[in-house]
């Protein structure tokens, strides 16, 4: 089962980066608001590469699987400030101010916000907290991340359905959604998940679809990809691997060595 400890929690986080860029993946269990202070943001979701610049209002929905690479300004740095929205403070403020959702959200997942005073004074309004440790007390985080969520509601009512929707993920077209998403390591458990589905279905399910086990399938399809950016593109190892859905290094050697006969820098 997923470990959902720390999504459970309310979370203020302060991102930093000097001179370098970063790039990584991640599987976004709570809806987040976040402000791009310096810098840029590229964010790749289904489909499509969505940037952002200093200055800009990002609202990204939970249970999305995302690539990003967060760019620092020209001889400077990346800086950004984040809300992670979690679902107990969700909880909290539907039931003190008598809030639910009233129909099924249709609108986009992932947008940028207008910049209006509200929520810039509400960003500005969290950096004392964050200037010395990247951390906030608790208990201050809750409190921010409830006044996060009645400007996202003031700023577009409209939220109210996709913000108090608690409901579990439905169950998709497991092989359209797999096809679309394989490059993303996250394990099996978070693929039922995400695709609404126990593992006990989602292993019944995946066989009967594909011929085979979902961690086999996995490997097979993320070693493909890896072999194309190696040889069609001309990829360097140490990008391809992460890129293809690997976590480390040495696995992805060793399993390509297996399927391939030679090592990944033989082919590149």
């Amino acid at each position: 089962m997923t470990d959902r400890r720390n999504e459970d929690q309310p979370r203020i986080l302060h991102s930093c980066y000097v001179n370098i860029s970063r790039s990584g993946e991640q599987f976004v269990a709570n809806h987040s608001l976040s402000y791009i202070v310096s810098g840029g943001y590229d964010i790749y979701l289904n489909g499509q590469t969505h940037s952002f610049k200093a200055g800009d209002f990002r609202f990204i929905a939970k249970n999305q699987l995302a690539k990003f690479t967060k760019y620092p300004a020209v001889n400077g740095e990346f800086k950004s400030i984040g809300v992670s929205i979690d679902q107990n403070t969700l909880h909290s403020v539907s039931e003190e101010n008598n809030i639910s959702k009233q129909k099924n959200y249709t609108g986009e997942t992932l947008f940028g916000l207008a910049p209006t005073p509200m929520l810039q004074n509400f960003m500005d309004s969290l950096t004392p907290y964050l200037h010395n440790s990247g951390d906030i007390n608790a208990i201050i985080a809750r409190l921010k991340v409830k006044e996060a969520v009645m400007i996202l509601l003031e700023t577009m009512p409209e939220l109210k359905d996709l913000l108090f929707d608690f409901a579990e993920p439905g169950k998709i077209d497991l092989e359209a959604y797999m096809t679309e998403n394989y490059k993303f390591n996250v394990d099996i458990n978070r693929f039922a998940y995400l695709t609404g589905r126990s593992l006990a279905t989602f292993k019944r399910d995946f066989e009967r679809i594909f011929n085979t086990s979902p961690n086999k399938w996995l490997q097979e399809q993320r070693l493909k990809e890896a072999y194309f950016l190696l040889k069609e593109k001309g990829r360097k190892v140490t990008d391809v691997y992460i890129d293809a859905g690997f976590k480390d290094l040495s696995h992805f050697s060793f399993a390509f060595k297996k399927a391939y006969g030679v090592t990944p820098s033989k082919v590149a």
